[in-house]
């Protein structure tokens, strides 16, 4: 399910996945096809995680990132889910053909 809310923008990003949703900030984006399926990369990710692990391992991946020194960006982007997510955001066919535990090759 795809959910607009335009309050996501205050925190800065156009889309994110939450265990059983995708929450975009326009319509437009909801039509984006590259960042529905980045989104969709990030709940699969999840659920082979359980969920709650999901976040306290993204959220120890950024802290990590920052105390190495990394500004705020880099940090995210330097989190494994989200380079796995970014590589293949565009291979609309990557869900389909993805090994379980994928994002464990990039970190």
């Amino acid at each position: 399910m795809i959910i607009v809310n335009k309050h996501i923008r205050k925190l800065g990003i156009r889309g994110i996945a939450l265990v059983f949703v995708i929450i975009v900030s326009t319509q437009q984006e909801k039509q984006d096809k590259v960042l529905i399926n980045h989104e969709k990369i990030h709940l699969r990710q999840q659920w082979e995680m359980l969920v709650l692990p999901f976040f306290f391992w993204y959220i120890a991946e950024y802290i990590i990132n920052r105390i190495r020194g990394m500004e705020d960006r880099a940090a995210y982007r330097a989190i494994s889910f989200e380079r796995e997510a970014k590589e293949n955001e565009r291979n609309l066919l990557y869900l389909s053909v993805r090994r379980f535990w994928a994002w464990i090759n990039y970190c």
